[in-house]
């Protein structure tokens, strides 16, 4: 357990794809100790890319945690997928830690992710740092980097750090907090005094620092407006202060993979980054209440309260279940109360990761970062804590499943070994759906992209050994209604013992952007109370699969008016059968429509290109929001494009670009159809 909680840091790693975050993450690794020779994507043996899946693609897909220490903190390190198929990695990561490195290319700057990442960072209010990598590469540019996150971003960037040398000539850099140079030579850091040469443009660059800082502290302002000497203890308390309450982003540099710059990093997440009693307070809700609230402070001796924020099925152990403990104490067999479940769990085995390997631990505190074996109830964004005192945490946010794919058996006989793999891989990824269709007798999945698919289908194949063939991906509609209509209708049903009867007037509205919603407007006990939650359980279900093409329906707002029941014939089974009838009947009346989702989509293309480019995304349906200059002789262009028109873009984009343009998707929302396509997707439904 964490002797001193203000010691603990509980820090994220995040980034667009490529800036080098595993690799900072293996430097990490290896300067605190955790390993003795450093791990690299690029040969597969990065310790934080440990999934054969990662290792063969040099990328991240899940979130990895482990724990480290440095200069007598103890560090719980999260580093996190950049491609946007795998944001819920980010999202929840996000949820559970309390300070972020912010990784960016010296060359690539602020790229599409890095503002999906930022963005997530500002919902959950987490202070960071940047770390402005790769500055020994061919084009890499300091300053412009920290001019895109001030204009892109708003982050307030501040250099702390100026580059000594660029591209083939990094050396180091210069730390204007304590005004010395820092070189590196064989993995070694070499502190010294500035160079003469370098003393004037370091002193500039300080000054400036100050007056950034001094913008947003006060004791600074004073100082710096009285003239008086301001100590580096006097302006490293002030950037803490300033990167805690989000006023400020610190800004280092260096080169991760020539190990130039990582201590640094290190020093910064300890002196700048908080520990779980800077953050204060969690807020948490009354399960049965949701008005009132409670506070849960990070101390050892308040009651026990933790968030579930991932789940890992590890061959030799089992389920692991990753939890955020934010008060109290937790000891092993310790008895704890699932309040989304109601129901009772109990902490076997308590784990301190180091990524794919653990150790076993007896005891852990408020605010530490452990894994759980023998949970059989906890799911992603659930809350344990004391059954004497329950609460609910803030869950977590999960997007929607925007493409879908069959998977076919080779062999029927591995039907059970198939949906059991799948009930797995759902419990570990929320973001991830799996569901059998009884009319087709297919198996269908759903994620984020085509990626997330593939890597699921690998892992099918590979981790759980069930070999499968998959057919090609398909884009997920929803369906809603445009109008409203009010629908009476009666279900009566004689089978000569006991009948079924329930009657229901619904109106139907359009909720759009509100998602379902259901009101009960119903005077004089027309339906005895112990049925109303039959007439939303029955709409719900309709809502699964939609009258119009067989697709979830959306943002629909249902008020029971009126209706009858019966004393002896009417039931839970007969409201709801009753209600899905009047859905069914009332959805085709009420000019329903489908919707697609559509992708903000981020170009990055050099100038020649744009052309090709922009009359390639008209083809597409696509509509181009913004075009901004990026840096010299590149552009940025913001556009939103239906995901349907976005299969196999990325070898057309190579095509019309020579490969030198890239791009970046995530999901922005369900719009309606045009008329025509909504006409192809309902010929092609009505075939199938």
């Amino acid at each position: 357990m964490a002797q001193n909680i203000s010691k603990l840091r509980n820090i994220g790693i995040a980034a667009h794809i490529d800036a080098g975050k595993t690799t900072v993450s293996e430097r990490i690794l290896y300067f605190t100790g955790v390993n003795r020779k450093v791990g690299e994507t690029h040969d597969g043996q990065a310790t934080m890319d440990f999934m054969k899946q990662e290792q063969e693609r040099g990328i991240t897909i899940a979130s990895a945690a482990i724990t480290t220490h440095w200069k007598d903190h103890q560090i719980n390190l999260i580093d996190t997928p950049g491609h946007v198929d795998f944001t819920i990695e980010v999202e929840r990561s996000l949820r559970v830690i309390d300070g972020m490195v912010a990784v960016f290319c010296a060359v690539g700057g602020v790229e599409p992710q890095s503002e999906t990442v930022w963005n997530q960072a500002d919902k959950y209010r987490v202070p960071r740092i940047a770390f402005v990598n790769k500055m020994d590469r061919v084009g890499a540019d300091f300053n412009e980097v920290v001019s895109q996150m001030n204009k892109y971003l708003g982050a307030n960037a501040v250099p702390i750090q100026l580059p000594v040398g660029v591209e083939d000539s990094f050396q180091g850099m210069i730390d204007l907090v304590n005004m010395k140079s820092v070189m590196f030579k064989d993995k070694e850091r070499i502190v010294g005094d500035i160079p003469e040469d370098l003393r004037e443009p370091a002193e500039a660059a300080r000054r400036n620092m100050i007056e950034k800082i001094a913008d947003v502290d006060d004791d600074i302002a004073t100082l710096y407006l009285e003239d008086a000497e301001i100590s580096a203890e006097q302006i490293m308390t002030a950037i803490r202060k300033a990167t805690i309450h989000l006023l400020m982003t610190p800004v280092l540099c260096g080169a991760a993979y020539k190990n130039k710059g990582i201590q640094l990093v290190l020093d910064a997440i300890v002196n700048y980054l908080p520990s779980p009693l800077d953050i204060g307070a969690v807020i948490a809700h009354d399960p049965n209440n949701e008005e009132k609230t409670y506070q849960r402070n990070p101390s050892n001796n308040e009651t026990f309260t933790a968030l579930a924020f991932k789940l890992i099925n590890d061959p030799f152990v089992g389920q692991q279940t990753f939890i955020r403990i934010f008060s109290g104490k937790l000891t092993s067999n310790m008895s704890l109360y699932n309040s989304n479940k109601g129901k009772y769990e109990r902490a076997g085995r308590i784990y301190r990761i180091k990524a794919k390997e653990r150790e076993e631990i007896s005891e852990a505190g408020a605010g530490e970062i452990v894994a759980l074996i023998g949970m059989k109830y906890t799911r992603t964004g659930d809350t344990l804590c004391d059954e004497k005192q329950p609460v609910l945490l803030e869950s977590i946010n999960v997007p929607p499943a925007v493409i879908e794919m069959k998977v076919m058996l080779d062999d029927r006989k591995n039907r059970d070994k198939l949906g059991e793999a799948l009930a797995k891989l759902c419990n570990e990824d929320p973001s991830f759906h799996a569901h059998y269709d009884d009319e087709t007798e297919e198996t269908i999945i759903a994620g984020m992209g085509e990626l997330h698919l593939e890597i699921i289908v690998d892992r099918l194949k590979d981790e759980f050994k069930v070999p499968v063939s998959v057919g090609k991906p398909s884009v997920s509609f929803r369906e809603t209604i445009t109008s409203a209509f009010e629908c009476n209708y009666k279900y009566v049903k004689q089978t000569g013992g006991k009948g079924q009867y329930a009657q229901t007037v619904i109106r139907f509205e359009p909720n759009p952007g509100k998602g379902f919603e259901f009101v009960d407007v119903t005077k004089g006990g027309v339906i005895p109370k112990e049925f109303i939650p039959s007439v939303e359980k029955g709409l719900r279900k309709a809502m699964d699969k939609g009258p119009l093409a067989g697709y979830p329906v959306l943002d629909v707002k249902c008020v029971l008016v009126d209706g009858s029941h019966h004393p002896v014939d009417s039931s839970d089974m007969a409201f709801q059968v009753c209600a899905q009838m009047c859905f069914k009947q009332a959805f085709m009346k009420a000019d329903p429509i489908l919707l697609e989702p559509v992708m903000k989509v981020e170009i990055n293309t050099p100038d020649e290109y744009i052309g090709n480019v922009t009359g390639d995304l008209n083809k597409r349906r696509g509509r181009i929001e913004d075009m901004r200059r990026f840096r010299k002789g590149s552009q940025k262009l913001d556009s939103f494009i239906p995901l349907a028109e976005m299969f196999g873009y990325a070898t057309a984009l190579r095509n019309i670009t020579s490969g030198r343009a890239n791009y970046s998707m995530e999901f922005s929302q369900y719009s309606p159809m045009s008329a025509a396509s909504q006409e192809e997707i309902l010929k092609l439904t009505s075939h199938c």
